[in-house]
């Protein structure tokens, strides 16, 4: 009787093992179509924050000439700000890239 319940357990266990391999692979499966599906979008995605750095930079550049030409004292910190946007905007553009090996 005990050799029946350890054979049927055995048996048991060893379907449960096989169905987890076979999920595996179609796990597998299912990240590669997911990579190659977000590097599709990789490309679009880069040039709308590009875009999008380029408007906030002709925004920040012309807030920086009228504060400059109305004699504010802060156009140090203004410049800086509006620099480090542009070049965070930039860098996370190739970044981005980089991390899914598109350069």
């Amino acid at each position: 009787m005990l050799n029946k319940i350890k054979f049927v357990l055995a048996t048991a266990i060893l379907f449960v093992l096989a169905s987890v391999q076979a999920f595996a692979q179609s796990g597998v499966t299912g990240l590669n179509t997911a990579t190659s599906t977000l590097q599709t979008y990789v490309d679009p995605v880069t040039n709308i924050s590009l875009v999008i750095g380029g408007i906030v930079g002709i925004v920040g550049a012309i807030r920086v000439y009228s504060k400059w030409n109305s004699g504010d004292n802060d156009i140090n910190k203004e410049l800086m700000g509006w620099g480090g946007s542009c070049v965070f905007l930039v860098v996370s553009a190739l970044v981005i890239k980089a991390f899914f090996g598109l350069n």
